[in-house]
């Protein structure tokens, strides 16, 4: 029986797998956006990139011109090198400055838009480390994150929930990853409790899923104060990271055991 109940996950992991290889083309891509937010901010990079290029070629030219003036043109040697040297510009603006990954510790700062654009793009560079299923789920979260995001931002600032959100979005949820990213890689198919690091990922990953969805919901339905208390229930259960959601206890109330029946 525990041999099918093996064979029966392993199936599904690599069934997962295959749908991970297929929705890539074959491989992982590691470049695309999980969300809007990170996809805004690698357009806004690319944007500032452009012009940065299109600064320079306008000083080059302006300075072939200067120059050209100034010694009654530059000859084909002098347009040779503006064209060399444009060509040089266009090449290290085009590479450099590249978008750099943030920082864990910086991930739950600045105003919410900005917030969860950092987490995604975060989660993002962290995908090639991570197992098909928590790949998946991690493209799952950013779509996610993206709606919590909207949602925040018609709140205030300064109500307890947000912050308790914040937390959720900026700190737990890239800990847990950050977790199994600290794990030896021999250790990661070492069963504790049942079970490995993949699979507590994968558990710990679609837990704090549904949580966000479930937020998510409050929020639209403005029910800001059942959220500051489900806030701090979700700080003590994701507050360790990768391994600390399955300690933690359940929010659905307890289940009173039917009494037997009586004996007629």
């Amino acid at each position: 029986m525990a041999g099918e109940s093996h064979d029966s996950q392993r199936i599904l992991t690599e069934a997962r797998a295959s749908l991970v290889r297929q929705q890539a083309g074959g491989r992982r891509v590691g470049g695309r956006s999980i969300g809007q937010r990170s996809a805004e901010m690698k357009r806004q990079h690319v944007a500032r990139k452009a012009a940065r290029m299109a600064m320079a070629v306008g000083v080059i030219l302006v300075a072939a011109m200067g120059v050209g003036l100034a010694i009654d043109g530059i000859g084909v040697t002098g347009l040779m090198l503006m064209v060399l040297t444009i060509a040089a510009a266009l090449f290290f603006f085009g590479r450099y400055p590249r978008l750099k990954v943030p920082d864990l510790a910086a991930l739950n700062t600045g105003n919410v838009r900005s917030m969860v654009g950092r987490t995604e793009l975060w989660l993002e560079a962290q995908r090639p480390a991570l197992p098909a299923p928590a790949v998946l789920l991690v493209d799952q979260i950013g779509v996610q994150l993206d709606g919590l995001g909207v949602q925040l931002e018609g709140i205030d600032p300064a109500e307890p929930a947000v912050a308790e959100v914040r937390k959720l979005v900026g700190e737990h949820l890239p800990g847990m990853v950050e977790s199994y990213r600290r794990i030896p890689a021999h250790l990661k198919r070492e069963e504790r409790g049942g079970r490995n690091a993949d699979q507590q990922l994968a558990d710990g990953l679609g837990k704090i899923s549904r949580e966000i969805d479930e937020i998510t919901r409050k929020l639209a339905a403005g029910d800001i104060d059942d959220l500051a208390v489900r806030g701090r229930y979700l700080d003590y259960r994701y507050g360790e990271g990768l391994g600390e959601a399955d300690a933690a206890p359940q929010l659905a109330a307890p289940v009173t055991p039917a009494a037997p029946p009586e004996n007629t």
